[in-house]
């Protein structure tokens, strides 16, 4: 029999919630109806909320919404009208000065990722001088070389292979086949999900005469603290020196960093975004899905890019680019509109030309 659609990860009333989100609350008002406390199984999206769920709500425009859903409870923007109209249909709500941030919180009240219970599988394969920090978990047919550092609370789930001299810091998680070369280098809270390679060799062939010649990528990849790599995602090392991902930055699945990259802190990179060797990345860019960045460009912090835009030259801090090649997000706007009317311009100009 296929699972139900609806999964009960834990029975609690809405005020133990309120309990437990209050000390990670910064702005918060409660619902005014004392009688209005019901018990709560999920969380669930706005459009898809049921009797017995929490969603949350983002702002004004969707107002129209708020008068349709099931939902038992709501975690509402700071706006009267919106909490009056919960309150009208007797609906228990939180409002927050940061709804979704909140609604983050709320799901880890209920759900929890799965992570098996310390211990090493029989079938693992661990060189005799890998040294294993507290409370590590090693999953089925994983493969640890000579001269690897495992730090404390480290889960490695099954099929994982790691090179030598490789180093993953306390509370890592690493997720079935994914792949660690030689030397890489992880530190704390980083989680490499399913397929993801990291410190594989970089794209570095010499042309000759006779072909082309390969030079041997011999610098170390690193990521800082709370990096996170999307499924099937890579990180190439450099011929010498390293590849960095600073710290807390995130990476979508599918997205390749060459060799010699360095990207900032706070970064996101969404799905199939590609950087080629030697870019440097500032903190808190947000690349978005398919972005590709040319040979040695230079990202400033805060810059933005659009989806698909292709990135030749260097970006300035805190600019929007988008387009191939990509260009202030202004004048890419501006240009959109007018190739909309491309054909009738085309035809104006044929006109012109007959009549002249």
């Amino acid at each position: 029999m296929l699972a139900s659609a609806v999964d009960v990860f834990s029975l609690m009333k809405f005020t133990e919630i309120l309990e437990k989100l209050a000390s990670g609350v910064v702005s918060h008002s409660i619902s005014t109806l004392p009688e209005c406390n019901p018990d709560l199984f999920n969380v669930a999206p706005l459009e898809e909320a049921i009797p017995g769920t929490i969603t949350y709500l983002e702002g004004v425009k969707f107002a129209p919404m708020l008068a349709k859903t099931a939902a038992s409870a709501l975690i509402l923007p700071l706006d009267k009208l919106l909490q009056q109209e919960a309150t009208s249909r007797g609906i228990a709500w939180l409002a927050t000065s940061d709804p979704r941030l909140l609604f983050a919180q709320t799901i880890s009240l209920f759900y929890q990722p799965f992570r098996p219970s310390p211990g090493i599988h029989p079938t693992a394969v661990i060189a005799a001088d890998v040294t294993l920090g507290k409370d590590v978990s090693i999953g089925a047919h994983v493969v640890i070389n000579s001269d690897v550092k495992i730090g404390d609370y480290v889960c490695i789930h099954p099929n994982v292979v790691i090179y030598p001299g490789v180093s993953v810091g306390e509370g890592t998680v690493l997720h079935a086949n994914c792949t660690l070369h030689e030397r890489s280098i992880l530190g704390a809270g980083c989680v490499i999900h399913a397929g993801a390679v990291i410190g594989s060799e970089g794209f570095g062939f010499v042309p000759t005469a006779q072909g082309w010649y390969k030079m041997e990528q011999s610098g170390l990849t690193i990521l800082e603290d709370g990096v996170e790599v999307g499924c099937n995602s890579t990180i190439d090392r450099p011929a010498v020196g390293e590849t960095r991902i600073k710290r807390q930055t995130k990476l979508d699945n599918l997205v390749h960093i060459a060799h010699g990259c360095t990207v900032g802190e706070n970064c996101a990179l969404a799905a199939q975004v590609g950087l080629a060797g030697g870019v440097k990345v500032g903190n808190r860019v947000i690349l978005a899905g398919q972005v590709g960045i040319a040979n040695q460009a230079k990202i400033g912090d805060g810059a933005i890019v659009s989806a698909q835009s292709g990135v030749h030259n260097d970006i300035e801090a805190g600019q929007v680019m988008s387009g191939s090649p990509a260009v202030p997000n202004k004048l890419y706007l501006k240009v959109s509109a007018i190739y909309k009317r491309l054909p009738e311009m085309y035809q104006a100009f044929k006109t012109m030309g007959r009549q002249g």
